[in-house]
């Protein structure tokens, strides 16, 4: 590829979750602690926002996706929070188990949840590693 072909990876646009029901997982994301930034019915879409960034959950209803368990491989995505073991605490009181943790990893804590279509979610921080983080 030449000088004038190359392109910059500028960071991340919209992460797409497959889901099998749109409202059914819009409520489980708020439970979590997503906020909706929007929801279009008649496409199937609705985005959920993380932190302050224009970017976020993309969720995408496939009617024909069934519910499942998480399976493994599958895809994980994890965002940042201040304190995963917090939010491990906040997630079980609003009635989602962590799929995987809290457990420790090298920058901080992490905590995984699935959602009913099997989508992997983890919320980590920077605790052991705050000059990494987005809020050092």
């Amino acid at each position: 590829m030449s000088d004038e072909e190359s392109y910059e990876l500028l960071g991340f646009d919209n992460m797409v979750l497959p889901v099998g029901d749109l409202g059914e997982a819009v409520g489980f994301y708020e439970r979590a602690g997503f906020a909706l930034g929007f929801r279009f019915d008649e496409a199937g879409i609705a985005l959920l926002k993380v932190g302050g960034e224009t970017p976020g959950v993309l969720l995408r209803e496939e009617p024909e996706l069934g519910q499942r368990p998480p399976v493994w491989p599958a895809p994980r995505v994890w965002v940042e929070v201040t304190d995963a073991q917090g939010a491990a605490r906040r997630l079980a009181g609003a009635g989602i188990p962590a799929f995987d943790g809290p457990f420790s990893v090298a920058t901080g804590w992490t905590v995984e949840i699935a959602d009913p279509w099997g989508n992997v979610i983890g919320f980590t921080d920077y605790s052991k590693r705050p000059e990494l983080g987005r809020r050092p």
